[in-house]
């Protein structure tokens, strides 16, 4: 899941990442500022002073972007929502939200936390703007800057385009009156492609009334609104499908066993080539000592798959994710998603009564969809 992004640090417990199409916006903000708007403005400063101030400025900017996000996340917290990471990328900042909000005023607040978190900001940067204006010009140039953008920035994630946060305040509104969670993400979402389009269409008729670089921009903004309001209807739609559902209904029972002592080279040629399956529980006088899957062999340079053996590269027991029989599927792959895993151990008083993988799950849903059930 993160293959694409480095990660940062850790902050309250949120693990902090930068995707690489980040360092594209900050690039373009940075050369935005340095190359063009100060010199514009300030004819008379150094090179060097436009492009210190410009890379400040970024820096600063992504900060409030951080800020504006990590409101979500200890909002989400505070309501028993787990947050697992926050990711800046090349439109903003997504916290990784795993569950939807239990309640229709639970969705409300948590979706304006982060545009309230951008007015406060701006409001921040233009007190100190007043008081320091006369101290130093470039510093009042960086902190009237922020303050305009955290400004735009909160105005632009209210528009009612689902998902940015004013279409999930949209939702939170719909949702309360009709007590329909459902209904309302299908209303929000639709609502959320309109504006996406509306979007598209402006950046087109720029492009063509000359303004080529502010209009593929927002036709860009439209097209990725479009394709997350899209994504977000299917996730509801896939909820559905899998509610009331239990991993007990799709989990393989019949897992071959393997012993430890196995070589690597024995396991793929003996087990994995002629099963065709995915994950092998290792186990030892009965007692299932771990599990060793596809990402574990691939672990294993080539070289080294005649004397590595099975046990070396399983991943123990203790430390695997594990799941009950009575688990919902829904929040099962929703798991497998956060954390990146295909398969589970299914796990029923410390005994293993089988595997649950996507690809179960993702049967499950594709034979109930063609049957329309």
């Amino acid at each position: 899941m993160f293959r694409g992004s480095i990660k940062l640090g850790t902050i309250l417990g949120i693990t902090i990442r930068l995707d690489y199409s980040w360092f594209i916006i900050f690039f373009l903000i940075t050369w935005s500022l340095s190359a063009h708007r100060l010199p514009l403005l300030y004819p008379d400063w150094p090179q060097l002073t436009y492009w210190t101030i410009g890379i400040i400025t970024s820096i600063l900017f992504f900060t409030s972007v951080l800020i504006h996000e990590m409101a979500h996340s200890l909002v989400a917290r505070g309501q028993g929502v787990p947050v697992y990471n926050i990711t800046l990328f090349i439109f903003g900042g997504a916290a990784q939200i795993t569950q939807e909000p239990k309640e229709a005023k639970d969705e409300f607040v948590m979706a304006f936390a982060g545009p309230a978190a951008s007015l406060v900001l701006s409001a921040i940067f233009w007190i100190l703007y007043l008081l320091l204006s006369n101290i130093s010009e470039p510093i009042s140039t960086i902190l009237s800057w922020l303050g305009s953008i955290n400004l735009v920035l909160a105005i632009f994630n209210l528009i009612p385009g689902f998902p940015l946060d004013g279409g999930r305040v949209l939702r939170a509104i719909i949702w309360g009156v009709t007590k329909d969670f459902t209904k309302s993400t299908q209303i929000a979402a639709a609502i959320g492609r309109g504006i996406a389009f509306l979007f598209i269409f402006i950046g087109i008729w720029m492009i063509f009334s000359g303004n080529w670089v502010n209009g593929l921009w927002i036709a860009f903004i439209g097209w990725f609104l479009e394709n997350a309001a899209t994504a977000s209807s299917r996730q509801v739609a896939l909820k559905d499908i899998l509610q009331g559902h239990t991993v007990r209904e799709v989990m393989s029972t019949d897992c071959p066993n393997v012993s430890g002592r196995l070589t690597i080279d024995k396991l793929v040629n003996d087990y994995i080539l002629y099963t065709t399956r995915r994950c092998f529980p290792i186990v030892d006088n009965e007692q299932v000592k771990g599990i060793i899957t596809l990402h574990n062999v691939k672990d294993i340079p080539r070289h080294l798959w005649t004397v590595k053996t099975v046990e070396e590269a399983m991943t123990p027991f203790d430390r695997m994710k594990k799941v009950s029989p009575k688990d919902g599927l829904y929040d099962v792959l929703e798991m497998m998603a956060s954390e990146d895993i295909n398969q589970l151990p299914v796990v029923e008083d410390s005994r293993l009564l089988g595997i649950v993988g996507r690809d179960n799950i993702l049967a499950f849903i594709h034979t109930r969809a063609e049957l329309g059930v």
